[in-house]
């Protein structure tokens, strides 16, 4: 007689594999556990190597970096134009659009003026703090963090108290300050990405130095050479071919930014600064060449700063060969605003020149001479006085003085005026206040050909007009934009706003 019911033997089987699979279920949970244990482990066992004296140092950079910016930010000042393009270049961005930048002209793709894909990275920032003021905290963030590496690499290789004072050199170094001062640059991205690349050489840990000196080709075109440059220093000192690859992905994206990549995005089809360096006359007069490279006020300033500023013993590393690019195309090129310690263009030596006195005190620390190891014992001590004896003639001087924390006199005047224009309006200005205006209105430049705004900014103040400045706004917009007609609808404290009617 048939039945339902399993066979014993059939019951002890399922049993025996529900077992099994159950105790399998368990080993699987208990190794992913495991697993993650393991990694939490390890994360705050990297936490607790992480050497406390250089994040504080890193911090305070950080604050002093930022309060200056707050200063220049309270009290309207605004040395050049390009923050108020970086803002609308950081808009686009947190609005998953193209870097289309006004202020550089309608329709402008700012991608096609520099190569700085990674520029990117300022949309979520700007998301979340839609402002020029976040751009310029995101700055002094990544400016904070380079001196971490610094510091951090002095006290792991040279000792505790000689990288914190490396550090501390570093952070007020004049490259660094000038930077600052400048307002925000592309650069910003690539002054930690070095610092991070030479730490990891100067440890002997390939891969990270390579992966990070990669990276820099997506800052800036011109940082090619640079990445040319440092691959050659890793193959050396590493003995390794993937130095070598690297100078090879440094030569291939300059290439494919200056030749392709810059021009297809260029309105003019070409890339801009493609005149700033005569390699024609270069070519045919070599000698002379040479010697321009090292004639002028400026270029002179620039060295001498750097031969203070490193203590001289950098000179023993050859990670001074990094520092050779950017000096090379900045003293070759017929512009002069290239050559002095002004503005942003010598931020991204300063890791360098600091991470080679490091290794220049190591290097010396192992030679056979008591004398020469005497000498390691001042090359940081003199780097750390040029510092702080440069001090008074450096941009954060201004920190020492009361009038710096007091907020512009015509601060008030100028948020009102702005107030008054609605969302989404086009606007023409001068540089001061664009990146105060990005954020809710879309900005032109007045040196621009621009399609009639809505309003237009005449302010007496504004270092954008030259020696002559409009006295009747109204007047200068119409014979400016011939056909419009507009009206007054603010002045004071130096400013008119006017309004296009329909």
């Amino acid at each position: 007689m048939s039945t339902d019911r399993p066979s014993a033997a059939g019951t002890t089987g399922a049993g025996t594999a529900g077992r099994a699979s159950t105790a399998a279920g368990h080993r699987s949970s208990g190794d992913r556990a495991d697993r993650l244990r393991t990694l939490r482990e390890r994360s705050v066992a990297a936490l607790h190597r992480q050497p406390l004296g250089a994040w504080l140092t890193g911090l305070a950079a950080t604050l002093i970096y930022s309060v200056f910016s707050v200063t220049q930010w309270n009290t309207l000042e605004s040395p050049s134009w390009d923050l108020g393009i970086f803002t609308q270049l950081a808009k686009a961005y947190a609005g998953f659009g193209t870097p289309i930048v006004p202020i550089k002209g309608e329709g402008f793709n700012l991608l096609g003026d520099h190569f700085h894909p990674l520029l990117v990275l300022l949309g979520p920032a700007y998301a979340l703090a839609p402002s020029g003021l976040t751009i310029l905290m995101v700055q002094n963030l990544l400016f904070g963090l380079s001196v971490v590496v610094i510091a951090r690499t002095g006290m792991r290789l040279v000792s505790p108290v000689m990288g914190i004072a490396v550090g501390v050199a570093y952070a007020l170094s004049w490259g660094l300050q000038s930077a600052v001062a400048a307002q925000f640059h592309e650069i910003a991205f690539a002054v930690p990405l070095l610092a991070l690349s030479l730490e990891a050489l100067l440890r002997r840990r390939m891969l990270p130095a390579v992966v990070w000196g990669g990276l820099l080709v997506f800052v800036k075109e011109d940082l090619g050479l640079t990445v040319m440059a440092l691959g050659l220093v890793i193959a050396w000192r590493l003995r390794t071919a993937a130095g070598l690859w690297l100078s090879l992905w440094g030569a291939l994206w300059l290439i494919a930014s200056v030749r392709l990549i810059l021009p297809a995005l260029n309105a003019t089809g070409q890339y801009d600064y493609s005149d700033r360096i005569d390699l024609g006359s270069m070519i045919a007069d070599p000698g002379g060449a040479v010697v321009d490279l090292v004639s002028g006020t400026a270029k002179h300033e620039t060295l001498l700063l750097l031969l203070v500023s490193g203590g001289f013993l950098f000179l023993r590393s050859s990670l001074t060969l990094v520092l050779l690019p950017t000096l090379l195309w900045r003293f070759a090129s017929g512009q002069e605003g290239y050559w002095g310690p002004e503005w942003h263009y010598s931020a991204v030596l300063m890791p360098v020149l600091f991470l080679a006195l490091l290794d220049g005190v190591l290097s010396l620390r192992r030679s056979r001479r008591s004398w020469v190891r005497a000498v390691t014992l001042m090359g940081v001590p003199a780097a750390v006085a040029a510092s702080l004896v440069l001090l008074p003639s450096q941009k954060f001087a201004v920190l020492a003085e009361p009038e710096t924390y007091r907020q512009s006199e015509r601060w008030d005047a100028a948020h009102r005026m702005m107030r008054l224009i609605p969302q989404a309006s086009t606007v023409e200005t001068g540089v001061v206040l664009m990146a105060y205006l990005v954020p809710e209105t879309r900005v032109y430049w007045l040196g621009n050909l621009n399609p009639p705004p809505d309003y237009l900014i005449v302010d007496a103040d504004d270092w954008s007009w030259g020696p002559v400045r409009p006295g009747n706004a109204e007047a200068h917009a119409e014979q400016r934009y011939p056909g419009s007609d507009y009206t007054l609808v603010f002045s004071e404290a130096g400013y008119q706003l006017v309004q296009r009617e329909r």
